[in-house]
């Protein structure tokens, strides 16, 4: 190797240092990228004193030491004739080292040969780990790289049952006059293993029970992707604490391989409760109680109470788990809500019978329920239940639903890159048990796109519809008003919609909302936001947005998302005023 010292250009005579005080040394590299600087400051040993101090003998052994040092550091990114001088100079109690690097030609994959059975190599995950090995041609010499690919291919084979594969070649030759590299690589795969018992041990469950969660059965060829979705299954079932799906290796025989469960129950019941805020709700407090399994089948009980100052509810939901590949899972529940808006009152009592399953990547629920109860409409701020104009009714519906939800996000908590759809459909089986007919389609989205590093865009959507031959039979929850919230902040929650001929606000038979926003967040958790939100609900073709627009600030808190948001009406004689709009939940 070729080095070069230039101590002629030291701006410190070398006999002057040994009578200086103790001091810490300053790094600087030039003449290579940033990849291969950080690489340069790793390996370069003076590095490790920039917050130590040195003396004057220890600078010069370690300053004559770092041209070999920069040449071994460069070697593993395959660059084999680099060359380094140096500047030193003190300024106050410190040292400057300044290191001039010449990485030279580096060394390029001609040819990567390897050998593997043919059938072996077909199979997807070690294709995919293949085509990284291949890709090693024509580019510069790594060991990081190289040694990342190779064992991506064992990696591979073990995952797919190939668990007695061996690398029998690993060889890199480098023809450092040709500034060229060949890689050599052959691995011998052995038997490929098969499942044999899959053993489930402390569940708290009846046998059989937990096999409906296994993706495989005794005899399908091993795969540790099959292993990480049981893991996953068994976890996302909310029934233990602890979940270890190991295979026994030490037992392997006849190319089978046993799969040791080991579980730890959870704590069956679970207690929540607190005080909470909304505006759109009030002040209030919730409570619930949460029976993780009922009995030896796996059955859940979930019960929730919520006493707010414009919202009090009542619900219970039996759920009857159908493990599976679907995820299915049989609901029953029942409601009581008493709800009382700026323009509306309601008391129901909701009966629900759905299954819920996984289809082609959405969350579908098909159910049917029944709804009765008394309502008030066209409300205004505290006056009576006699006042002129209000339109007051009593209604039972029976009607089957059917809704499709997805969402994909980036991150559960804080999503950078998302969004989120769900379609709802609901309708009376003509007069069938209900005191109006009725068809009603909605749907709800929302995109999330982050841009410009700690910069957010947030869309959404709401669109419906519905078809009735007796409008005034449905209860509020059943008709469509705007504002709020999650609606056209700057309006009161549902205070938006369609008139009757005393001017109170009863509800529209469609609706139509978008809202555009942008957060800025100044540190990884706190922000500030600017939107527009407009939209109406109407009747027929009499569509009038009202927009609304605001500034609010975000907070992702320990518990998730706060959203404060103060907005005004725009362009509105009726309404007038700063509203406050706050939101505690997840993005999507």
């Amino acid at each position: 190797m070729r080095r070069t010292r230039r101590h002629g250009l030291l701006l410190l005579p070398w006999f002057l240092l040994p009578c200086l005080a103790h001091a810490g040394v300053v790094v600087t590299v030039d003449g290579v990228d940033e990849n291969l600087k950080n690489a340069v400051v790793a390996g370069v040993e003076l590095s490790q004193y920039a917050k130590r101090d040195a003396t004057a003998a220890q600078i010069r052994r370690l300053y004559d030491k770092a041209p070999d040092e920069v040449q071994a550091a460069l070697r593993p990114y395959g660059y084999y004739e680099a060359t380094a001088t140096g500047d030193i100079k003190q300024v106050g109690n410190d040292w400057q080292v300044a290191l001039h690097v010449v990485p030279g030609l580096p060394v390029i994959v001609k040819s990567v040969n390897v050998s593997i059975d043919k059938e072996t190599a077909r199979l997807p995950p070690v294709a995919r780990a293949m085509r990284g090995v291949n890709g090693l041609k024509d580019k510069t010499l790594n060991d990081g790289q190289y040694d990342a690919a190779r064992d991506a291919v064992s990696g591979a084979l073990t995952a797919t049952g190939f668990l007695d594969a061996k690398l029998v070649t690993h060889r890199v030759e480098v023809n450092r006059a040709e500034h060229s590299a060949t890689v050599e690589l052959a691995w011998e795969t052995g038997k490929r293993y098969r499942y044999g018992k899959i053993h489930f041990e402390n569940s708290q469950f009846r046998d059989g029970f937990l096999d409906r969660y296994v993706p495989f059965k005794s005899g399908d060829y091993f795969s540790q992707t099959q292993l990480l979705d049981l893991q996953q299954a068994l976890n996302g079932a909310d029934y233990f604490a602890v979940v270890n799906v190991m295979p026994d290796t030490d037992n392997a025989k006849d190319g089978t391989i046993d799969i040791n469960v080991e579980l730890a129950p959870a704590k069956r019941t679970i207690y929540t409760g607190g005080p909470f805020f909304g505006t759109d709700t009030g002040a209030g407090l919730q409570g619930g109680v949460e029976r993780r399994w009922v009995n030896d089948r796996g059955h859940k009980w979930k019960n929730q109470i919520v006493m707010a100052q414009r919202l009090k509810t009542i619900s219970t939901l039996y759920q009857i788990p159908m493990p599976g590949p679907n995820q299915r899972s049989f609901n029953f529940g029942a409601n009581y809500r008493d709800a009382n808006t700026v323009t509306s009152k309601s008391r129901t009592i909701q009966l629900v019978a759905n299954e819920t399953r996984l289809w082609h990547g959405w969350t579908r629920t098909i159910g049917i329920n029944v709804l009765s109860g008394t309502f008030t409409v066209g409300k205004r701020g505290g006056e009576g239940d006699n006042a002129e104009g209000l339109e007051h009714g009593r209604s039972t519906l029976l009607y089957p639903e059917v809704t499709l939800s997805r969402k994909k996000g980036d991150n559960p908590t804080f999503v950078r890159s998302g969004w989120s759809l769900t379609l709802t459909a609901r309708s009376t089986a003509g007069d069938l048990l209900s005191d109006a007919r009725f068809s009603e389609l909605m749907g709800d989205a929302k995109w999330i796109q982050s841009f410009w590093g700690r910069n957010r865009l947030i869309l959404r959507g709401t669109a419906g519809k519905i078809w009735t031959d007796d409008f005034s039979a449905l209860p509020p929850q059943l008709r469509f008003f705007a504002g709020g919230d999650r609606s056209v902040r700057g309006y009161d929650f549902e205070s938006i919609g369609p008139k009757n001929a005393y001017d109170r606000v009863i509800g529209g038979e469609n609706l139509l909302v978008g809202s555009t926003e942008v957060e800025h967040y100044f540190t990884r958790n706190w922000g500030m936001a600017a939107f527009v939100d407009a939209g109406n609900a109407f009747t027929g073709t009499d569509y009038k947005p009202l927009v609304g627009t605001g500034l609010g600030v975000r907070w992702l808190s320990p518990v998730g998302m706060i959203r404060a948001d103060l907005a005004v009406p725009v362009g509105n004689k009726e309404s007038h005023g700063i509203h406050l709009h706050v939101v505690i939940g997840p993005d999507l």
